[in-house]
C-alpha cells in the first residue's frame, strides 16, 4: 500500500485498518509528500526511526482526527522508506497480492502513468503493473483538468482500477467516518478484500420500484 501526498489520510488509515482486520500482511510506503500531508490533517510527525509509533497513533484516531476506538495489530505491516529503491516491492520477484494508492495524488497519478519511478511507491506501482497484478488508484483531486484525466485514461490502459474518492449517501452515513469508510471499502472491492466498512445496496426492499 502507498500513501501518496493529496489530502485524505482519513481514507489511508481506513484502508489499513480494514487490511490487517481482513487477516492481510501489509508493506507499506509513505511518500515524502505524504508526510507534510499527515502532519497538516492529523499533527502527527511521521518518523522513519519510529514509524510504528507513528503508525499506531495515526490508525488509532478517526476521519475527525480525535482519538477513537480503533485498536489494530501493527505485527502484520512491513514499512519501507520511500526513498529505498532497493527495497521489496521494486521487484516483480518480490511476492504482492496487487497495490493499493490511498489516497493518489495528481503527482502520483503521473509517475506512474508516465513510468517515472522517482520513489519506491512509484516503482512498487510499475511493478504492479508490469506483473499484471492489480493496482487501486484512488485519486484525490478536483477538479480534475484535461492532463489529470489522460493520465487517468492511461492507467485505465493499462489495467489498473481508478477509485474516485467519491462517497455515496444510500449507506446511511450518520458520521463522517462512514463517509470514509465507504470510499476505503470500494477501493478494498476492487482488490477482492472483504470488509465490513458499508452498507451494500440490495435493491429497493419497498415495493414501490418500477
Amino acid at each position: 500500500m502507498g500513501v501518496s501526498g493529496a489530502s485524505g489520510t482519513p481514507y489511508a488509515a481506513a484502508v489499513l485498518r480494514a487490511l490487517l482486520a481482513a487477516g492481510e500482511s501489509v508493506d507499506l510506503v509513505v511518500s515524502r509528500a505524504s508526510r507534510l500531508t499527515l502532519l497538516d490533517e492529523t499533527g502527527i510527525s511521521f518518523r522513519d526511526a519510529h514509524w510504528q509509533e507513528d503508525l499506531g497513533e495515526w490508525l488509532a484516531r478517526g476521519a475527525d482526527g480525535k482519538p477513537g476506538t480503533f485498536e489494530t495489530d501493527l505485527t502484520r505491516v512491513r514499512y519501507w522508506s520511500a526513498g529505498d529503491l532497493a527495497a521489496g516491492p521494486s521487484s516483480g520477484s518480490y511476492p504482492a497480492k496487487g497495490m493499493l494508492i490511498v489516497p493518489a495524488s495528481t503527482a502520483a497519478v503521473a509517475g506512474v502513468a508516465l513510468g517515472l519511478s522517482k520513489d519506491l511507491l512509484q516503482r512498487a506501482a510499475s511493478v504492479t503493473l508490469k506483473e499484471r497484478r492489480p493496482l487501486v488508484v484512488a485519486v484525490r483531486e478536483t477538479p480534475l483538468n484535461g492532463q489529470t484525466l489522460r493520465h487517468l485514461v492511461t492507467l485505465d490502459d493499462l489495467g489498473a482500477v481508478v477509485v474516485p474518492t467519491s462517497p455515496a449517501f444510500y449507506a446511511g452515513a450518520t458520521h463522517i467516518q462512514d463517509l470514509v469508510d465507504f470510499v476505503a471499502g470500494r477501493a478494498l472491492d476492487a482488490v477482492g478484500v472483504r470488509h465490513r466498512l458499508y452498507r451494500r445496496w440490495e435493491g429497493d426492499l419497498g415495493g414501490g420500484g418500477k
